[in-house]
């Protein structure tokens, strides 16, 4: 690496001899022992097969038919050109590696450097698309230099372009070098280049990619080009130099500069709300928002004013069910000296208060009938009258309104005044419940994670896979201000340096056991249940002993449960046992399971009593 000769080790060792985040590494091999391993990787990857999603840690991912990359990747071919397509298959490639190298930083965040380079070509293989090997690896941070030469076996991408538009002149893995290049700049922090010299597509037996740093290819402004960056050659000494992409950003990352609130979501029913919300947001226009408790209604309101023309004024919330009857009218419009019993000094009301801003007025639907009239007079008139005043108020107030009931239902039932529920109607914005965007609740964790840890000093990892589990699956009846309980309470109860887990977050009685299906070692899903107090399937066995239960108690639930399942089909439980009929027989006799005549007759020998 630095005109010395450096002896070649493997990943695993080199992090047995640093106690402390390797600057530089030297490898000619993957070791299988290195964390993270392909075993810890498989555990990031499970399925929610009831509601049709499967995760990779905290990003929703899809079974994809790589027949149908093959037809996409012809079809735009035909219709933008070679060079568009490949041009929009490196960046979609870049930004799944960049993500897969923020998912390994989170998961593992004290893993070493070449332990983190290392997990790159795992995680690849882990989603289908090629087997990688190692033929040469070494960098030093502190000088800025990397270089790594892979293999690769069975490219999906090669394979596909070969079925679809034939052996081409030039190489085709235009995806997969993309994320190699993605994840290793993510993990680096200094944009390293990946090429392709050798392709299955061009007819080689496999794939050969070598990456380094950018400006030790020379000209690398096609590959720039593709990737959505600016890049100009390195100059000679004396000229000033170009600006280098230190950390090249993802599509996702250049358009987060654009803070339009604080609201989180990328669902297709929180979107739908939040279009309608920017659509509305430049406008004077009344807006009701409507939803359950907890789905986050006062910060969708604040986002509004943020976002609207108002957004130097103030923004002013009021619960109108925290306020008593014979109090809300002083609430809403103020109250002059003297005008009852302990009225030392005038007061403005809400309205006054948010004059040339946003007026927030959760639970509406619990006002009282006459205070109804008194507020639909105010936001006809734009006027309001403080309690015990003579004189009237212009105020420019943009009212945004929130129920979680509705509000036709209390209009026929008597209890919401029909007049004032039209003037409120003008804009209504529907908040979709969290069980109905659970593609945000990973999100939301991490959101909420960031938040408490820095809130209360406590320093966890992250959650484990049965915690990600459990709150990707939980109804939440509470919406979003349950998951936060949540999650504070785990930052609270976990240990420092400790992941949360089931019983950091739920007592027990709180949730039901969840299925959950992850992948096997063969490759296979499995399926294991979470009981309540957040043990698995795995581990009951450990807390059977531990609560005491005798063995003939324990085998006699088995041999119910069996029975149970199978319908009282003997043979079948037998099967599902891995026991013979007879010995069946003699077991459910013993413990008066017997089902049909043979309930309470003598017990038979057993098959082995000769």
């Amino acid at each position: 690496m630095d005109g010395q000769s450096v002896r070649q080790i493997s990943l695993a060792e080199a992090s047995r001899q640093s106690g402390k985040l390797m600057s530089r590494g030297c490898s000619d091999e993957l070791d299988a022992s290195a964390a993270p391993t392909m075993r810890e990787l498989t555990e990031c990857l499970y399925f929610s097969i009831g509601d049709g999603r499967i995760w990779l840690n905290d990003r929703r991912m899809l079974l994809f038919d790589v027949a149908n990359l093959g037809m996409i990747r012809r079809e735009l071919m035909d219709a933008i050109g070679v060079e568009r397509t490949r041009a929009l298959f490196t960046r979609v490639g870049y930004a799944q590696g960049a993500r897969d190298a923020d998912l390994i930083r989170r998961r593992w965040p004290s893993a070493d450097l070449t332990l983190s380079f290392a997990a790159g070509p795992r995680i690849h293989t882990l989603e289908g698309f090629v087997k990688v090997t190692t033929r040469r690896f070494e960098f030093d941070i502190e000088k800025g230099h990397y270089l790594g030469e892979f293999l690769w076996h069975d490219s999906a991408e090669a394979d596909e372009h070969i079925t679809h538009c034939g052996v081409s002149g030039d190489p085709v893995c235009w995806m997969q070098v993309a994320y190699a290049t993605g994840y290793t700049s993510r993990i680096f922090g200094k944009l390293i280049l990946f090429r392709e010299v050798e392709c299955r597509g061009m007819g080689a037996p496999l794939c050969r990619v070598i990456g380094q740093p950018a400006d030790a290819w020379g000209d690398a402004a096609l590959d720039m080009e593709a990737l959505g960056m600016t890049w100009e050659k390195p100059r000679r000494p004396g000229r000033k130099a170009a600006p280098s992409p230190e950390q090249p950003p993802t599509p996702t990352q250049r358009e987060a500069g654009d803070d339009r609130g604080p609201v989180i979501g990328l669902s297709a029913s929180f979107m739908a709300a939040r279009h309608m919300l920017e659509r509305v947001a430049s406008t004077r226009a009344t807006v009701l928002l409507v939803g359950e408790s907890g789905v986050g209604k006062e910060l969708f309101a604040s986002t509004l004013h943020d976002l609207s023309p108002r957004r130097d004024g103030p923004f002013v919330a009021l619960n109108c069910a925290a306020i008593p009857d014979t109090l809300v009218e002083s609430e809403l419009f103020g109250v002059e000296k003297g005008a009852y019993t302990g009225a030392a000094a005038a007061r403005p009301g809400r309205f006054e208060r948010a004059d040339g801003g946003t007026l927030f007025l959760d639970e509406i639907a619990s006002l009282s009938l006459v205070a109804q009239g008194k507020l639909l007079r105010a936001l006809q008139q734009r006027e309001i009258e403080r309690v015990g005043g003579v004189r009237t108020v212009k105020v420019d107030v943009r009212v945004v309104a929130a129920t979680n009931v509705d509000l036709r239902d209390e209009v026929k039932a008597g209890r919401f005044r029909e007049d004032l529920f039209f003037r409120l109607n003008v804009f209504p914005i529907a908040l979709p419940p969290l069980r109905e965007r659970r593609d945000d609740i990973p999100l939301l964790m991490e959101h909420f994670l960031d938040l408490y840890a820095q809130e209360h000093g406590r320093r966890p990892p992250g959650f484990t896979r049965r915690a990600t589990e459990a709150l990707l699956n939980y109804r939440y009846p509470g919406n979003i201000r349950e998951l936060q309980n949540l999650i504070e309470r785990g930052v609270v109860c976990a240990a420092d340096g400790e992941q949360i887990d089931i019983a950091h977050m739920f007592r027990p009685g709180e949730m039901a056991p969840p299925t959950a299906y992850s992948l096997e070692p063969d490759g296979r899903i499995g399926m294991h249940d979470l009981a309540a107090d957040g043990t698995e399937a795995g581990d009951v066995f450990e807390r059977l002993v531990a609560d005491g239960l005798p063995l003939a108690d324990l085998e006699r639930g088995v041999l119910k449960a069996a029975l149970t399942r199978h319908k009282g089909n003997v043979s079948a439980a037998a099967r599902a046992l891995n026991l013979t009929r007879a010995t069946l027989e003699y077991r459910l006799s013993k413990h008066g399971l017997a089902p049909g005549p043979e309930k309470g007759a003598a017990a038979p020998l057993p098959p082995d009593a000769g």
